[in-house]
């Protein structure tokens, strides 16, 4: 299974960290990530913020499952941009996330 993280903050290097435990787990992927997810995952160039980057990205690699870790990006709707393009994604929707982001 390929796993998308996004983020670059200490949840997500716990994210990293755990996930990449997993038997089930053969590729994990970080964008951006940071020093510390680089011991879990193969960090790549793509901000928060690029959703269609991130889309393409996950279509590109094949990804199974992004998890959106940062409440910024939820709240501007990288969910919900992830799953129209027919991705799996774990996150919830920018409605669902709007009391996170106040």
């Amino acid at each position: 299974m390929k796993i998308l993280l996004v983020g670059g903050g200490g949840r997500e290097h716990a994210l990293a960290w755990k996930i990449a435990q997993s038997p089930l787990i053969d590729t994990v992927f970080a964008a951006p990530g940071n020093p510390g997810i680089a011991r879990h995952a193969s960090c790549v160039d793509i901000g928060v913020d690029s959703h269609d980057e991130l889309v393409a990205f996950a279509r590109r690699e094949r990804i199974d499952l992004t998890v959106v870790g940062p409440e910024v990006p939820l709240v501007a709707g990288l969910a919900d941009r992830l799953a129209a393009a027919g991705l799996t994604v774990f996150g919830p929707s920018a409605r669902a996330a709007a009391i996170e982001g106040s």
